[in-house]
């Protein structure tokens, strides 16, 4: 692991002033520290001579308070500039999945774990481990050089001595490496296996396995615990070692002056001033082997998401390009029907041609030489569980790339997935979602098609309302509605829908087939469904067939 990543300039151009704002409060710090020496000598002096104190008291009040100040600049430069990278880098980070497909995106408990905990470590390295650096790369430099001035034997000792400690840094450092991803390993490992058994708990307790999960996240937790208690053991060893390095070399530093003042060879100013100086040069250098252990995390995880931003978007194999797609009726694989046979609809919005798809690491394709042609109006795609219709619906998205074959986007597309996304937040703003502001009168509106509406205007805060994270607060119907209404809201010519009513009533379900139908009357509405009430009012049926797994593969 280096010292400093130079990625970290590059990904965020604007830490570079929070950088340059660190070595200009650190070389500050050096340059009061080695003024704080002297006065401290000077004040000693004066005492031992019997003369007026009082001037050099004042200087050394006055250099004390000035490094009161500068220590508190560096705090808070730090801590802003902590906070800014982090933030920053997350953005980075989310704006970089949010541009890949969601082939090319890692794992989502692995991405949470560095989204989450993992950008958050960086605030510590950039607001504790980077001033400590910046202060080890100036402070010894300044202290040996005015060391030389005041006495050239303290200098030579400490010149023959420092180089010492990074050494002895740089070999516990890689220790602390190979110990830091240990840990972050465990620890991603710990958030996946939680994650995923917080959101198949109430699936677990339905079949009596709740109880057994606890176990494995002991399991888990013990390899977290003892990962994180053996970079501890590390850290505190290598502190050690570099304690006691440092000590030994200011003795040699103090002896060597106490027996040249016991000879006469040098004054009792510039002997004091050389031990004071000393541990000014090692100082720094140990506070980076501190801090490294703290920010190791931090570290790992800049490394880890330098890596990710910088992984190139891969090559398009879909165009916005809805010209020349043939008709609706021209699909291959799937059966497909014009429903409403009086009406003929020959604008295509959207379009997969010849297209085969495969998840990442599996050697069946779920969808083959499927070609699906969808035009304005209502396209309600049925099938038996496992025939890819929701494949097929990512695929028209753009969240999936084909693995074979072309898919021609709409310019943009709202996507209601079985589960909405709903966030930690008030209704409005879960409504509003990537759609910017939208009055109240135009978000009730959308609400009362969808049967919210009453519900809404009877809650204390209506639409200020505040939901849980998932939507707590509202039921799986209540949720699914609420999808329903935000697609309402959205201006994209292509709607797409998973299930939109499978966990709605009679009375629901209805009024959610009327907002399809009315949505379907100007843009392109594809809906996946098991249930035969949309399948009669379509204007196009498809039917995927299931791929049948044989030992050759899928067919």
């Amino acid at each position: 692991m280096k010292p400093f990543d130079p990625r970290l300039l590059q990904l965020l151009p604007g830490a570079r002033r929070d950088v340059l704002a660190l070595g200009l409060v650190g070389t500050a710090q050096g340059v009061a520290a080695i003024g704080q020496a002297f006065a401290v000598a000077a004040v000693v002096v004066t005492v031992v001579r019997g003369g007026s104190v009082l001037p050099a008291v004042m200087w050394l009040a006055g250099v004390l308070v000035i490094r009161a100040v500068l220590t508190a600049a560096n705090e808070i430069v730090a801590s802003r500039a902590g906070t800014r990278v982090s933030c920053g880098l997350r953005e980075l980070l989310l704006r970089t999945w949010l541009a890949h497909p969601a082939d090319y995106r890692p794992a989502p408990a692995a991405a949470q774990t560095l989204a989450a905990q993992g950008t958050t470590s960086i605030e510590t390295y950039v607001a504790r481990y980077l001033p400590a650096l910046v202060a080890a790369g100036a402070l010894p430099v300044m202290a040996v050089v005015t060391l030389a001035f005041v006495d050239l034997w303290s200098a030579l000792i400490v010149v023959l001595t420092l180089p010492l400690l990074p050494l002895f840094a740089a070999l516990i450092g890689h220790a602390t490496a190979d110990a830091s991803g240990k840990r972050w390993q465990a620890m991603a490992a710990l958030g996946g296996h939680f994650l995923d058994m917080m959101r198949g708990l109430p699936t677990l307790a339905g079949y009596g396995r709740a109880e057994r999960q606890t176990d494995t996240i002991r399991d888990v937790s013990v390899r977290h615990r003892r990962a994180t208690v053996a970079t501890l053991r590390l850290a505190f060893l290598s502190s050690a070692a570099l304690e006691l390095l440092a000590t030994i070399s200011v003795a040699l530093v103090a002896v060597s002056v106490g027996i040249r003042l016991t000879w006469g060879s040098i004054e009792l100013g510039p002997g004091l001033a050389a031990i004071l100086l000393a541990p000014e040069a090692y100082w720094p250098i140990r506070r980076v082997g501190q801090e490294f252990h703290n920010a190791a995390d931090g570290a790992e995880a800049l490394a880890a998401v330098a890596d990710a931003a910088s992984t190139p978007t891969p090559p398009p194999t879909c165009s916005p390009d809805r010209g020349r797609l043939g008709s609706p009726g021209d699909q291959r694989r799937p059966r497909s029907r014009e429903g409403r046979g009086s009406r003929e609809i020959k604008e295509i919005v959207a379009a997969l041609v010849g297209v085969g798809y495969a998840y990442p690491g599996a050697t069946t394709e779920v969808l083959r030489d499927l070609t699906l042609r969808v035009p304005r109006g209502l396209t309600v795609v049925t099938g038996p569980s496992g025939a890819g219709k929701t494949t097929a619906l990512e695929l028209l998205c753009g969240l999936r790339r084909p693995t074979s074959g072309t898919a021609r986007l709409a310019t943009s597309a709202h996507l209601v997935t079985q589960r909405p996304f709903l966030t930690s937040g008030s209704i409005r703003s879960n409504l509003t979602l990537g759609a910017g502001k939208i009055p109240d009168a135009d978000l009730l509106a959308a609400l009362d098609q969808v049967g919210l509406g009453g519900l809404v205007r009877g809650l204390d805060d209506g639409l200020a309302t505040a939901l849980g994270d998932d939507g707590f607060g509202l039921s799986a119907g209540q949720r699914a509605r609420l999808g329903v209404a935000r697609a309402l809201l959205s201006d994209a010519p292509l709607i797409a829908l998973d299930e939109p009513t499978a966990h709605l009533d009679p009375h629901a379900t209805a009024l959610v087939d009327d907002v399809l139908r009315t949505l379907a009357e100007r843009r392109a509405v594809v809906v996946v469904t098991h249930r035969p009430g949309l399948v009669a009012v379509a204007d196009q049926h498809v039917t995927l067939p299931s791929l049948v797994l044989t030992e050759e593969g899928a067919r």
